[in-house]
């Protein structure tokens, strides 16, 4: 199978604005989840930025990558990625966050191995448990209930499941981590869908799938990552990569 990963970036994030461009220890967001990426060795189609900027654009190409310009009207990362796709030749298309620098290629690999022998999934997502009360409550982090298969059942900015009948250390809290792999096809018919009411009232794009009846596998990594959602979090990623293994692989 043709394999490719697509990041989505852009200049306007109404949390942080310009955070693709961030620098963190000397080297922007954006070049370091693109190197990371790079590293998994099941990507065998190439590793592309997507984006409606060409203020990125140029930072990426004088870094060596490569780039899909997009349309500046997607509200959904999963749209701009289905954009970017059609002008690919591949099968499965993984998308990246582009606010995910701690990213590593084992995280990327596990993520589309479910897609590899079953045809059922509309697409697989990256999950890992929630470790902390603080993060749980962090409406930052994109929490995900799912059934004893591992199925989504339901995304949600807010804390679940509740804690009303259990403390913390007693539910099995999880949260996405921002790795979404798509069979080329389910990634155009998601980009054709109608979006939906609870799409749009959390902000998530896994919903509109969910809604419209599709099935979403998510599978559980171990790795510590953290995402960078405020300019708080610039600091915790670069404590992180004191001592991170990845890092020294591609500088």
């Amino acid at each position: 199978m043709k394999i490719a990963a697509v990041i989505p970036v852009r200049m306007g994030s109404t949390r942080f604005p310009g955070k693709p461009l961030v620098s963190i220890r000397g080297r922007t967001m954006t070049e370091h989840t693109f190197k990371r990426v790079a590293l998994c060795q099941g990507l065998n189609s190439g590793v592309y930025v997507a984006t409606p900027d060409e203020e990125i654009a140029e930072v990426v190409r004088a870094f060596g990558g490569q780039v899909i310009m997009t349309a500046d009207y997607h509200q959904r990362a999963s749209d701009r990625v289905a954009e970017a796709a059609l002008s690919l030749d591949v099968d499965i298309v993984v998308m990246i966050q582009g606010d995910e620098p701690l990213v590593t290629p084992e995280m990327v690999q596990q993520s589309f191995q479910p897609l590899l022998n079953d045809d059922t999934i509309f697409c697989t997502n990256l999950t890992k448990r929630i470790d902390t009360e603080e993060e749980y409550r962090d409406r930052n982090a994109i929490k995900v209930v799912m059934d004893p298969d591992d199925y989504a059942l339901y995304f949600s900015r807010e804390p679940i499941p509740t804690m009303h009948n259990n403390d913390f250390s007693k539910i099995r809290a999880s949260k996405q981590a921002c790795i979404i792999p798509y069979p080329k096809q389910r990634l155009l018919d998601f980009a054709n869908m109608t979006p939906t009411v609870l799409e749009e009232t959390e902000s998530i794009d896994m919903l509109r799938i969910l809604e419209h009846g599709g099935k979403v596998k998510m599978v559980e990594c171990t790795q510590e990552t953290h995402s960078v959602d405020v300019p708080g979090d610039v600091e915790v990623v670069e404590r992180m990569m004191q001592t991170d293994p990845v890092l020294s692989l591609y500088t």
